[in-house]
């Protein structure tokens, strides 16, 4: 049923390229997928409108999985309930077993696959709209989000305030919002062909809530001033809850310096207030992390209830956050780095911890690209979260290399494998029974992703 609702929804998308789009307006409605290394959408002359256009794209990703993992911790002893379902009496009977590790064998995971809708709605005005189909958390379609991004105003009246809209944008919705660069080359479930790599990083700072981002373009700068209500589940229903807004902003600076040298520097920062709301920044993706089921237990829900394995959450409420992030392209040669403090209080509910806590994330890539059009990469990642829940607590520490390369068959298809190894200090902070208490995971991953 689904494979042929596909069917006929992409059959109608080529209609709707065929006769409403060109292949300018296709990179215009969404350059992330004409090109490698775009970030902002790039700001310039609009294109003209005679009409609504409406584009069809999507996301398609499968990988296999070759990974083990172990752990040093005891992991204590779990219980099953058997049920009776003979004649008579029901009865239910307990049966305690001692806890262990999930037995990975090397095997495909769920597939998983997006649907985009993005349409030109006048001069400058552009929507984009994003269902994920299939994902490891949801495998039900369910609506990501969405935006409506503005460039000029001319739908009010020929070249009104053109002026200013020359060096401006605006951008409204239900989405993800400009926080870091990391955002940019991070798998968004099916989405994974602008990530030379198969996971994101550990702390994965990505949540969609209702934003509005105002956007500055001079020169080589750009300058972003956004807020949002700080809510991954919306409902204007306010009970006990303490909501209150996000503020967030960041400077960019970019430049083509040369034909064969390109730099980019940005540095962002956020800060949530609420106890109810604003906790989202590194738990907001509902589509799941790539490593599937790594020091997970016995006892652990499997299916899509840990969906997230593999990433670390601090779990803080009243953040403040800095990303930091440079990148560098040299003819082949391509770098991008990821500093990030983000501290916090860890509250239960709305009681707060006495003292706040902190953790940093460095993260470096360095990849090689080649060939007559750069099609093929190698290249690695280093990864590292370390940081205390509070002043008081034994500090956590992750580790993460990824090493690996990938071949772009064409723009939109992608094929890429990776050596991954991860590992979490040995230290009762994480639970005295837990799995990631010293526990790590090491293996080959390969995918196949297809971006159009």
């Amino acid at each position: 049923m689904r494979a042929s609702m596909l069917a006929v929804i992409f059959a109608g998308a080529g209609l709707l390229n065929a006769q409403d789009t060109t292949t300018s307006m296709r990179d215009y409605l969404a350059p992330e997928k004409s090109a490698r290394n775009i970030f902002e959408d790039p700001k310039g002359a609009s294109p003209e409108f005679d009409g609504v256009k409406v584009s069809i794209g999507g996301d398609f990703a499968l990988q296999f999985q070759a990974i083990d993992h172990e752990t040093p911790t005891d992991l204590g002893n779990y219980t099953t309930i058997t049920t009776s379902t003979g004649p008579g009496p029901v009865t239910n009977t307990a049966v305690t077993r001692p806890n262990a590790l999930v037995v990975m064998g090397n095997d495909f995971n769920l597939p998983t696959a997006n649907l985009d809708v993005n349409a030109y709605l006048a001069k400058g005005v552009k929507m984009h709209l994003r269902t994920y189909l299939s994902a490891r958390h949801h495998n039900e379609a369910w609506v990501k989000g969405g935006y409506i991004q503005v460039d000029d105003l001319d739908f009010i009246s020929e070249g009104f305030a053109s002026n200013i809209m020359k060096y401006a944008r605006v951008k409204v919705g239900m989405d993800e919002i400009n926080y870091g660069d990391a955002h940019f080359r991070r798998t968004d479930n099916a989405e994974a062909i602008n990530n030379p790599f198969v996971g994101n990083y550990i702390m994965d700072s990505f949540t969609t809530e209702a934003f509005g981002e105002v956007y500055g373009f001079y020169n080589n700068f750009t300058a972003m001033l956004g807020v949002s209500n700080g809510k991954l589940n919306q409902t204007p229903v306010k009970g006990t809850n303490y909501n209150s807004p996000s503020v967030y902003a960041k400077v960019a600076w970019d430049k083509q310096i040369s034909e064969d040298l390109r730099v980019r520097l940005s540095g962002s920062f956020i800060q949530t207030n609420g106890l109810s709301s604003g906790g989202n920044l590194f738990s907001g993706d509902r589509a799941g992390s790539r490593y599937y089921y790594v020091l997970l237990t016995q006892a652990d829900a499997m299916g899509t209830a840990n969906y997230a394995t593999g990433r670390f959450n601090p779990g803080f409420k009243k953040v403040k956050a800095v990303q930091v992030n440079p990148f560098i392209k040299y003819n082949g040669l391509e770098f991008f780095g990821l500093y990030e403090y983000v501290s916090g209080n860890k509250a239960a509910g709305l009681t707060e911890r006495a003292t706040d806590g902190d953790y940093t994330q460095l993260g470096a890539e360095l990849l090689y690209r080649f060939g007559n059009k750069e099609q093929f990469y190698l290249g690695g990642r280093y990864n590292t979260v370390s940081g205390q829940d509070d002043e008081v607590s034994n500090e956590r520490k992750i580790e993460r290399f990824n090493v690996g390369g990938g071949w772009f068959m064409t723009k939109n298809v992608l094929a890429k494998v990776e050596y991954v190894s991860q590992n979490y200090n040995n230290d009762p902070v994480w639970g005295a029974t837990s799995a990631l208490r010293g526990g790590k995971f090491n293996g080959i991953m390969f995918e196949a992703t297809i971006g159009f």
